[in-house]
Parts: C-alpha cells; sequence; structure tokens
C-alpha cells in the first residue's frame, strides 16, 4: 500500500533526536479494528534504517552507560510519572488502533507500569557480589555491566505492555535500545518514546524504527547488536532465535500458547465461571495467556456449559474507541477475523459441536468476532494443538485429573495453565505435574507481576532468561568477576 502522509498519519520512526516520516517507502494501513477504517499508516523501513539507528544507539551508548545507575533511575521515575499523567490518553490510542475496551487498554498500560516501577530500583538490582579472603591475600567481586546496543520486536496485542517488558529495563542497565513495534499498532510505541525523552533521557538512548521482515532480520544480524528481544508467534521467535544466536548474539523470544482452564467439581462456580469468561475472552482471545482449552472434570461439565453460555450471550461488542461501554471488542484486522472464522466453520465441518457460535450477531462494521465455545475436542485434533488467538474456547471432558494431565502435556507449548479447585492436594498435583512455566490456583490468567519472570517453557519461549523481574536484569547485564590480591607487606613498602 503506498500513501502519501497528507492522506493518512505516518508512524514517524525515532533514530536520535531525528522525527522521521518516510513517505517514499512502501506503507502498511493501520487500522481502527472497531470500525475497519484506515487510520495511519506505517513505513515499511529497510535495512539502512536500522543501521542508522544503531550508529546514533551505539554513540549515546559511550555516554548512557557511564552515568550512575542513581541518576538513570531518576529519569525512569519520571517517566513513570508522566505515563501516570497521560494514562487515559494513552488508553484511548490503544483502544483506537488495537481495539481493546478502555478498561483492558488502561490494564495494558498498568502492567507495563509495573515494570518502570521495578526498573526505578536499578541501583539495588545492579548490585553484585563479594567475598573477601577467597583465597590467601585475595578478595573476590562481581560485576553487572550493560550489554551495548540492544533490540526489541514488539507484536500488536499489548502495545504497551510488552515494549516495555524489554526497553525500561534494558535501559535502566545502562544499554540504549532499539525499538521495532508491530506495524500494526505503532502509534502507542512513539507515544511511549515522546515521553519517555520528555522525561529527560538522552538522544539516542531509545530508537523507534518500523518495518516487516527485512528490518526484523537487521536487527537480529547487524553486528552492532548484543541483544534481542522478541515477542509473538513460535515459529517466528524460532525463526528471531535461530537467526540472532547464529549472529552472537543474546536472546529472549517469546512465542505462543495454547493455555490451559481445568475445572474440578470442588470449584467456586461464580469466581469460577467469572474468571474462565474473563481468561478466555478478554482482550477478544488475543494474548498469549489466553485460556483458550477449558477441561471440566467429571460432573462439572454441563453445569459449567450452561453457565458459561448465559455469560457469553450476555457479553455486548461493539466499538471501544467511544464512550459506550462494551465487553468485548474486535480483533486486530480483517485478515484475523476472516482466520478464525474459517477455524469455527473447519471445525463444525469434522464434527465438533458449536456450543455458541461467534459467528452470529456481529456488529456491521468492524473486525468482530463473537465469544464461541466449540465441545468434544480431543487431543488428537488441531483444534487442541493450534493457537488460535481469538475469542474461541475449545472443551475437553477427560474422566479426572491424571487423565487431563496426561493429555494437556502433549500440548506443545508452555506457557500457562490453571486449575479451579477447594482441594489443595489437587491444586499441589496439577501445579507439578502440569508442563508449563505459569500455573494459576483459581486465577484465570497467571501472568507473573513484574517481580517475577514471565516463564513460558517449551516452543512459547526460546532462550535461556526471560522478561520481567532478576531474569531481565541478567539478560541485560553481563558480569565481570574482579580479584584483587595485596599482599601483607605494607609495613615494608612503608619502611616501617
Amino acid at each position: 500500500m503506498n500513501q502519501e502522509s497528507k492522506d493518512y498519519p505516518v508512524a514517524r520512526m525515532i533514530i536520535g533526536n531525528n522525527w522521521i516520516r518516510k513517505n517514499e517507502y512502501e506503507n502498511s494501513p493501520v487500522y481502527n479494528p472497531s470500525t475497519g477504517k484506515i487510520i495511519g499508516v506505517t513505513p515499511m523501513g529497510t535495512a539502512e534504517d536500522v543501521n542508522e539507528a544503531v550508529k546514533v544507539a551505539h554513540k549515546a551508548f559511550q555516554t548512557w552507560s557511564e552515568v550512575p545507575s542513581p541518576r538513570r533511575a531518576d529519569v525512569l521515575f519520571r517517566y513513570r510519572a508522566l505515563l501516570e499523567q497521560n494514562l487515559e490518553s494513552i488508553a484511548r490510542l490503544i483502544s483506537k488502533e488495537n481495539g481493546k475496551t478502555l478498561d483492558e487498554a488502561r490494564g495494558d498500560i498498568r502492567r507495563g507500569f509495573e515494570v518502570v516501577e521495578f526498573a526505578c530500583g536499578i541501583a539495588h538490582l545492579l548490585k553484585g557480589e563479594s567475598l573477601s579472603q577467597v583465597a590467601p591475600e585475595i578478595d573476590g567481586v562481581t560485576i553487572k555491566e550493560p550489554l551495548g546496543v540492544c533490540a526489541g520486536i514488539s507484536p500488536f496485542n499489548f502495545p504497551a505492555m510488552v515494549p516495555m517488558w524489554m526497553f525500561p529495563i534494558a535501559i535502566a542497565c545502562g544499554n540504549t535500545f532499539i525499538l521495532k513495534p508491530s506495524e500494526k499498532v505503532p502509534f502507542t510505541a512513539i507515544r511511549l518514546a515522546e515521553l519517555f525523552l520528555e522525561a529527560g533521557l538522552p538522544e539516542g538512548v531509545f530508537n523507534v524504527v518500523h518495518g516487516g521482515r527485512e528490518v526484523v532480520d537487521a536487527l537480529c544480524t547487524h553486528p552492532g547488536i548484543a541483544a534481542v528481544s522478541f515477542v509473538g508467534s513460535s515459529h517466528i521467535a524460532k525463526h528471531v532465535y535461530t537467526l540472532a544466536t547464529s549472529h552472537g548474539k543474546r536472546v529472549q523470544a517469546g512465542g505462543g500458547a495454547k493455555n490451559v482452564q481445568l475445572v474440578m467439581p470442588d470449584a467456586d462456580p461464580e469466581a469460577t465461571i467469572r474468571s474462565i469468561s474473563g481468561a478466555a475472552f478478554g482482550c477478544a482471545g488475543q494474548r498469549c495467556m489466553a485460556g483458550s482449552l477449558l477441561v471440566g472434570i467429571g460432573d462439572i461439565a454441563s453445569p459449567l456449559k450452561e453457565r458459561l453460555i448465559h455469560v457469553m450471550d450476555s457479553m455486548s461488542m461493539g466499538d471501544t474507541s467511544g464512550e459506550e461501554h462494551v465487553d468485548m471488542g474486535p480483533v486486530i484486522d480483517g485478515q484475523s477475523k476472516s482466520r478464525i472464522l474459517k477455524v469455527i466453520s473447519e471445525s463444525e465441518k469434522n464434527g465438533v459441536r458449536i456450543l455458541r457460535d461467534g459467528r452470529n450477531g456481529l456488529p456491521e462494521n468492524g473486525f468482530f468476532v463473537g465469544p464461541t465455545l466449540l465441545d468434544q475436542i480431543n487431543p488428537e485434533m488441531n483444534l487442541f494443538r493450534d493457537e488460535i488467538f481469538g475469542p474461541v474456547l475449545s472443551m475437553l471432558s477427560p474422566k479426572n485429573l491424571d487423565e487431563a494431565i496426561s493429555w494437556l502435556n502433549k500440548l506443545p507449548f508452555g506457557n500457562g495453565a490453571t486449575i479451579y479447585t477447594s482441594n489443595g492436594q489437587a491444586a499441589r498435583h496439577f501445579s507439578r505435574k502440569i508442563n508449563c512455566g505459569m500455573v494459576g490456583i483459581n486465577v484465570g490468567v497467571p501472568a507473573p507481576m513484574a517481580l517475577f519472570p514471565f516463564a513460558g517453557w517449551n516452543d512459547s519461549f526460546y532462550g535461556d532468561l526471560h522478561v520481567q523481574g532478576t531474569e531481565g536484569v541478567m539478560f541485560y547485564t553481563k558480569q565481570r568477576v574482579v580479584l584483587s590480591r595485596w599482599d601483607n607487606n605494607y609495613q615494608r613498602i612503608q619502611g616501617w
């Protein structure tokens, strides 16, 4: 798509103190998913843009890495205050270009705030270890040092939170950063960068480039980039991990998921239904922690379906960028909508029972898919294994908890799994035996707070050190070990 800036707003690239509008490039449309209308365009940048950003970031690193960590924290404290002051306007921007409800958009920002708050404690987080007299007359200390220029590649589904998983910690550690946001939601990332610069961040420390595969591959292969953070589909996560590590880079690459909501017969009915519906249909199911597999154990399955369908039927859909309150927004674009509707149709052809059909009763405009409940799923189906990334919940009915765990551990992913129960032994057994990195006990979306790592396993993560928490600090730093020897001869040296 070629568009001139006079037709639509063009997402700017931020390289140092240059705010660049690239009208000469091929552009990708940015939609308001609630209306289906184009609201802007994203320039498809090139490897040369990445090269320019690396030059600027490398120059900025020479001075930013020498700034004392408490002074770097000062900038982060000011940034946190500006984010709070601008929360509502950023939330409305997210709703407009992503389609989240305003409450979901506010939550997106606040989860990013948590990482900024965590990074404000960087002076403490960077403290090393020491041991005096590790050997005769020798003391040892470790020092955490920044890596250099780091890059982040973020997805469309959390325009604020996922980028803020990356750049606040990286920059607090003394690195400089290049962010490539999803071309579908560029304007939130630009606003985050504007506020960071307003907080006093020196030019070149935080840069934003736009583009597609050419830019992604350039970030993964450029010799001036030390580390790459990525969140997106598992297919691309594996590509980024393989390509970047083959070029000597440190990589953390979060992929997709197929997360579990398992309900025991003794679960609290009201709280469980409320939690399942939020996990499955919040953000229109476009979360890597979306609870997309529902497992009813024993006699709970039938009443669980009935209660859930009642809640789904009452959910409202509509324009999230307006003033009217709605329960669920659209998916990101027409391609996603068509793909999800095709999954539902093919499931019906393959004998899956549709208990609640999200193809019906949709708003006239926008990229909407209604909450959908599919029944009689088994572990041999693609529907069991494949991530749909939409408001589609698939139900299984194993005989007991052990059979459920056996089925679920066949999944290729390993992000999240939740058990709803009043039985501590069942919860303990499930949390120890299920093959994933984040477990919820009566918590529908067990996504950790910023103090803890976002700990995906298997095909949900490629790398060794996860985003957030102390693992995030470790990822963006390298350790130097200093051994000091001072022989006990001071009397001779001083002539005593």
